[in-house]
């Protein structure tokens, strides 16, 4: 028994055909083509087709196909290869078992830059590396000096150029008593603002003083000759007690230094002093104080407080809050006011500050800045 119209031929499950005459042979075929089987032990045997071969193509292009045991084997194609274009330029890429592979260029090195020059970026497998810039060094200064600062992978690193300490300011105050001094302790005019803004020149005088301006709107100083009193050692006026303001840096704000008293009374009972004539506080006081700076640009200066408060930059008026007044604030970006104070990029320029606490009962004393005393550099 067998299958197929001459009784031979291939299925899924092999049935046993017999045969009679040992050693015949008869045609059978099967998916390979024509062949033989053999009657041996009574049975016919599998059919015998010779290996055959015929044309073929997949992606790769044309091939041949082998048929064995009634089974053809997959199209055998030669490893092919086409030029290509991919992400690091012209390469080739490979076809194999039917399938093409992806774009392979060489590695190639392309010109780049960042923020700290020209360098060269590899591609390779498809992908772009980072972009290698030899190392760059550049100088730079802070408001101590030069220095210098490196550039490492697109990003300038801080400048080594030595950075200020916090600032002491060796201040000046001058006590007074309103019992010689109409200035202190003046009574206020009901309805009448306490800012007085034209007291003082907008240059310091000759002796780095702040010169009377003589405006007739000036309503909170008496006069001239006791003006003039404020920041002059004037024997029986006022007594003098040379003393120290410690600003410390800002633990919110990096470069910046500060000094924040909201119960500023620094000749509190202090002998060399007028004493507190018999108050809770020593009200009645000047202070005045100077540095010395290198403008690096940005710096800023900021003060807040009560009464009277003037800053002059390079001599000239930079903060002005003259007058009997409650808690005021001001502040000086120098960038903004170059040509005013008539300042250049890394010259060192003086600043002087005068302060004037004239009323009961309060007396605060804030001052932020990123200004530097050069005093106070390494």
């Amino acid at each position: 028994m067998g299958v197929g119209a001459n009784g031979c031929g291939r299925t899924g499950l092999w049935l046993v055909d017999p045969c009679d005459d040992e050693g015949s042979e008869r045609e059978c075929n099967d998916d390979c083509g024509a062949g033989k089987q053999i009657c041996e032990n009574g049975t016919w045997s599998e059919c015998t087709v010779p290996a055959t071969t015929r044309a073929c193509q997949n992606d790769c292009g044309a091939g041949s196909q082998t048929c064995e045991q009634g089974r053809w084997g997959a199209c055998d194609v030669p490893t092919a290869e086409r030029s290509c274009t991919g992400a690091c330029g012209e390469g080739k890429e490979t076809c194999s078992a039917g399938t093409w592979g992806s774009c392979v260029a060489p590695p190639v090195d392309f010109p780049c830059d960042n923020a700290c020059g020209t360098g060269l970026q590899r591609c390779e497998d498809g992908r772009f590396g980072r972009c290698v810039v030899p190392p760059a060094q550049r100088d730079c200064e802070s408001r101590c000096g030069t220095g210098h600062e490196a550039c490492v992978d697109g990003v300038w690193q801080p400048c080594d150029a030595p950075e200020p300490g916090a600032p002491t300011l060796h201040t000046i105050l001058r006590d007074f008593s309103p019992l010689t001094s109409p200035d202190f302790e003046r009574p206020r005019v009901p309805g009448q603002s306490g800012d007085d803004r034209a007291i003082v020149k907008s240059m310091l005088g000759p002796d780095d003083k702040p010169e009377w301006s003589g405006d007739p709107s000036i309503h909170t100083v008496d006069s001239k000759e006791t003006f003039d009193t404020w920041y002059r050692d004037t024997p029986g006026i006022n007594a003098r007690v040379d003393s120290e303001l410690v600003l410390t840096a800002s633990t919110t704000k990096p470069g910046f230094f500060i000094y924040d008293n909201l119960q500023f009374f620094p000749l509190d009972d202090d002998p060399r002093g007028l004493g507190n004539e018999g108050r809770q506080h020593d009200y009645h006081f000047t202070l005045e104080a100077k540095l010395t700076f290198r403008y690096s640009g940005g710096e800023i200066f900021s003060f807040t407080g009560d009464d009277d408060m003037w800053v002059f930059i390079n001599r000239h008026l930079a903060i002005n809050l003259g007058g009997l007044h409650q808690r005021e604030s001001s502040s000086v970006s120098l960038d903004e006011h170059v040509d005013d104070l008539e300042i250049l990029h890394g010259e060192i320029y003086p600043i002087h500050i005068f302060f004037a606490e004239r009323h009961t009962v309060q007396s605060t004393f804030t001052l932020e800045t990123s200004v530097a005393d050069q005093g106070s550099c390494p």
